[in-house]
């Protein structure tokens, strides 16, 4: 038999059992308490064992409730699929904020706080699940939370079919193959349509808008993604406590690595399913006197403190880098918003599954101590801190847009200005300046609209229209002053750089999850067996509350300062950003995780020097077979300053 009974009991086990006084055998209770696993024993023989006497004898009754569903690795398999269809539900809707946004017609700060909001709801339940659901059924609790997360997930879908149909924001509506709603340079046409005393650099008020620009239906988006943290909440406290619980602890990495690879193959079918639809067109009651100081102790201990704190940074830089990747590949290298999500889906996300499998195994094969865990995790992460500062000088040349990026003689130069929009070639020209038609001029340059590149004539239909005589081509330009549909292409040098930036990322994927099964393995190692649930819960409940709802809002926030050019939604309100300065989002983009980079290297000091003052004796002697954890605990008391309750419980590395 590969795996033993685990030393310490669940508690719930224990308190629930009847004492040996009573007269009410086990048989006699239908709905007793979660019962430990052994592992690798067989539907037939495989041995249940309930925490009441230690030497009860087995009934026959007891015999009748064994089940091929009471075995570890069947546990293992549906917490992995639970990781699996979390990450799966969470990375398509990351890989939809392009048409969120659009839909919606709202900027990134409030698509930032719609993705936190799966956080918001973990954070809401996840102290109380931590603690209260180690008293209770774990698998039970868990079971309900996926429940909680597939109504959430369907409250998600609702916008969609009670909502009116998409109308997209265009100046070109070509209908019966005419042209005559196409937006081109005139002067006597539109001015007699529009009163001589309109402002025609104003949004023109459009029939219907009232109603149209109040649509508050995102709601649902944010309801459904707080349902879904709210029933993500025991997986990972819960789920990994319970493995612990019932492993044998050579083998806990290696079987937390597999969940997490497996769950890991859930973003990447995420974000290819993304990527598939991105290409569609669509309609579119009471609290238990000890939690205060159990949470307390936790907090008491320095190597659990400093590994919270340095995690939380870490998850911060992280998941803000996931959540606007697809839209910095659009911007940046010039990606649809389909291929973009299908490079996320197959480029960056299995090397992180990769990475948590690889890692697990190591710590396995080579029975790294917690010391050599503790140089792993941090070696690991200034390597992927290395990786990503080589984002900054990957950059492309910013295409030309007259007005934003260049000026309409050709200099290179920014602008922020949409007066800028308007120069002497299209003066004789009626634009608005809320347009957002780009098209490409032969020369390179793309322009912000047929008019305000003083297109006359078009000829064509949908995205095969073709603009002519337009005079701030011809003034640039000696002979061709057409424009077609559309942006111009990037230069060639961006698609000699996005190969290596995609090579970059790979490895900064690998690297950066390839320790994390050995922070995990320090995390677990560095408490007490009983407040396992409950670190777990409060880890989760830090990094959601200070990285997971943040760091997509105010990541959000700053790359909205580096638009150049905002859409408008039907009343003419500001909508989502069109065009942003590339250079200036490259840098604050990977800027701001370079910087929350650095601030961890300070906290590595202190917390290898405390991980190597507690458990260096412990990984130069092996613990006799007569050590139980409990003889290990008082050992540790010894030589703690802090209350001893909290301090480490030294499982056999």
């Amino acid at each position: 038999m590969e795996e033993s009974a685990p030393l310490h009991p669940e508690p719930s086990l224990m308190e629930n059992t009847l004492p040996q006084s009573e007269s009410s055998p086990l048989k006699d209770k239908p709905n007793h308490p979660e019962t430990s696993t052994i592992e690798n024993e067989s539907c037939h023989n495989e041995a249940s064992v309930t925490h009441s006497e230690p030497h009860q004898p087995e009934t026959p009754a007891m015999e009748g409730r064994q089940s091929c569903l009471n075995n570890l690795k069947l546990f293992l398999a549906a917490l992995s699929f639970a990781f699996f269809a979390e990450a799966l539900s969470g990375s398509y809707l990351k890989s939809a904020i392009t048409q969120i946004e659009r839909r919606f017609e709202i900027p990134s700060s409030l698509i930032g706080i719609i993705d936190g909001s799966f956080e918001i709801g973990n954070l809401l339940v996840i102290a109380f699940v931590s603690y209260f659901g180690a008293k209770f059924h774990r698998p039970k609790i868990i079971a309900t939370g996926m429940i909680l997360m597939a109504t959430g997930t369907f409250i998600i879908a609702l916008p969609h079919f009670i909502m009116g149909h998409y109308e997209y924001e265009s100046a070109i509506k070509p209908l019966y193959n005419s042209t005559s709603n196409v937006s081109l340079c005139s002067i006597e046409a539109y001015d007699k349509q529009m009163s001589g005393s309109m402002d025609m650099s104003m949004p023109i008020p459009k029939l219907g808008c009232e109603n149209a620009g109040k649509s508050s239906l995102w709601l649902f988006i944010f309801l459904g993604n707080v349902l879904r943290g709210i029933g993500e909440t025991p997986v990972v406290p819960l789920g990994v406590s319970y493995l612990d619980d019932h492993a044998k602890q050579e083998n806990f990495a290696f079987y937390l690595g597999c969940m997490y690879t497996f769950g890991l193959l859930g973003p990447i079918f995420g974000f290819v399913l993304g990527s598939f639809c991105a290409g569609l067109f669509v309609d579119i009651g009471s609290v238990s006197s000890d939690f205060l100081p159990s949470v307390k102790n936790l907090i008491c201990n320095p190597i659990y403190f400093l590994l919270l704190v340095q995690s939380t940074l870490q998850v911060n830089s992280m998941i803000g880098i996931l959540t606007f990747k697809p839209k910095f590949i659009e911007q940046q290298y010039g990606q649809t918003a389909s291929r973009a999500n299908l490079l996320v889906g197959i480029v960056n996300v299995p090397p992180v599954a990769i990475g948590i499998f690889c890692g697990g195994f190591v710590m396995k094969k080579f029975k790294i101590k917690l010391i050599g865990a503790a140089k792993f995790c941090i070696s690991t992460a200034v390597v992927s801190w290395m990786f990503l500062v080589l984002y900054l000088a990957m950059g492309c040349r910013k295409t030309p847009v007259a007005g934003l990026t260049a000026s309409y003689t050709g200099v290179t130069e920014t602008s922020y200005e949409e007066h800028n929009l308007f120069s002497q070639c299209n003066a004789d020209c009626v634009c608005s300046r809320t347009e957002w038609e780009p098209v490409c001029a032969g020369n390179g340059m793309t322009y912000v609209s047929p008019c305000l590149a003083g297109c006359k004539s078009s000829s064509g239909t949908g995205l095969k229209m073709e603009f002519h005589n337009c005079s701030c081509i011809s003034h640039s330009m000696a002979v061709n002053s057409s424009a077609i549909l559309g942006q111009c292409s990037r230069a060639e040098d961006c698609n000699k750089i996005f190969p290596y930036y995609l090579a970059v990322t790979v490895f900064e994927s690998f690297a950066f999850s390839f320790g994390g099964m050995a922070e995990f393995e320090l995390l677990m190692r560095s408490v007490d067996p009983e407040l396992k649930p409950l670190a777990i819960g409060i880890y989760s409940l830090i990094i959601r509350m200070f990285a997971g709802i943040p760091a997509p809002i105010y990541f959000g926030a700053l790359i909205d300062t580096t638009c150049l050019k905002w859409g408008t939604n039907r009343c003419g309100g500001r909508g989502a950003c069109r065009m942003y300065d590339t250079d200036a989002f490259r840098y604050i983009y990977f800027g701001v995780a370079a910087g929350i980079g650095v601030i961890c290297f300070a906290l590595f000091i202190p917390f290898y020097l405390q991980v190597k003052k507690r458990f260096l004796l412990k990984d130069k002697k092996s613990l006799d077979n007569e050590y139980t954890e409990m003889a290990i605990m008082n050992q540790d008391n010894t030589r703690t300053g802090c209350d001893p309750s909290m301090n480490t419980v030294d499982h056999d590395q």
